[in-house]
C-alpha cells in the first residue's frame, strides 16, 4: 500500500532528501472549523471513487487485490468486474469554503471488515450513504447500523450507467427512510457531483442543529 502524500524534495545537510508536503496538501491558514464525515455503503457502490474524485489532496487508500480469501464470504454479485477492495479506509479532504474543511473517511464495504466502523465513526458529525439501485439490498444493513449509532446521514444514489432509475419517493419507501432524510443523485466519478452531495449533508446538519436549538 502506498501511504506517501508528499512529493516536494529539498537537499538536507547530509546530502539526503527531505520531503515536505505538497502545496495543495497544506491546510489553508484561514480554516477555522473541521468536520469529520464518513462515506459508507455496501460493497462496490463507489465509496473509494467518491473520496478520490472530491478530495483536494491526494487521497489515502487502503485497497488490496481481491483474493480467494473472500470467496464464499464477500457478496460480489453485481460487481463481477471488481478486482480490488478497501480493507481499512479511504481518506480525503475538501475545503467547502475558506473556513470550513471536511475530512472524509470511506469505510470498507464487506461485512468482515465492519468491526472497523466503531473507530471510523468516532467524532463524525454526519455520513453519506452511497446506494446502487441495482443492489438496494446491500444498503439495508448499512442504514440499520447508522440508525443504531444515531448518525445523521444523506443518501446519494450513485448513477451507474446500467442502473435503473427510480423516483426518489419509491427509493425512500424501498429503503425505509424517514421523510426528513435527503435523497440526491450522484455521479461518484464527478468532483462537482460529489461536492454537491457533501453540501447537501452540510445543509441537512445545519437544519438539524437549528431545529434542536429551537426546541
Amino acid at each position: 500500500m502506498d501511504f506517501k502524500s508528499s512529493e516536494h524534495e529539498d537537499s538536507g545537510q547530509h546530502g539526503g532528501v527531505v520531503r515536505g508536503p505538497r502545496r495543495e496538501d497544506v491546510l489553508p491558514e484561514t480554516a477555522k472549523t473541521a468536520v469529520k464525515v464518513v462515506i459508507v455503503g455496501g460493497f462496490g457502490v463507489g465509496k473509494t471513487t467518491f473520496v478520490g474524485s472530491v478530495s483536494e489532496i491526494r487521497p489515502l487508500t487502503t485497497e488490496e487485490t481481491m483474493t480467494q480469501a473472500g470467496v464464499g464470504v464477500d457478496d460480489t454479485s453485481g460487481v463481477g468486474g471488481k478486482t480490488s477492495t478497501t480493507v481499512a479506509m479511504d481518506f480525503g479532504r475538501i475545503s467547502i469554503n475558506q473556513e470550513l474543511v471536511l475530512y472524509l473517511f470511506g469505510t470498507p464495504g464487506q461485512e468482515r471488515f465492519w468491526f472497523l466502523w466503531r473507530g471510523l465513526f468516532e467524532g463524525a458529525l454526519g455520513a453519506v450513504v452511497l446506494v446502487d439501485t441495482r443492489r438496494l439490498e446491500v444498503s439495508f444493513d448499512v442504514l440499520g447500523r447508522l440508525e443504531e449509532r444515531r448518525v445523521p446521514f444523506v443518501v446519494a444514489i450513485n448513477t451507474f450507467p446500467d442502473a435503473p432509475a427510480y423516483p426518489a419517493e419509491e427509493l425512500r419507501t424501498a429503503l425505509d427512510l424517514p421523510p426528513s432524510v435527503p435523497i440526491v443523485p450522484c455521479d461518484a466519478r464527478s468532483r462537482g457531483s460529489s461536492r454537491d452531495v457533501l453540501m447537501t449533508l452540510m445543509r441537512y446538519l445545519h437544519t438539524l442543529a437549528t431545529t434542536q436549538e429551537a426546541s
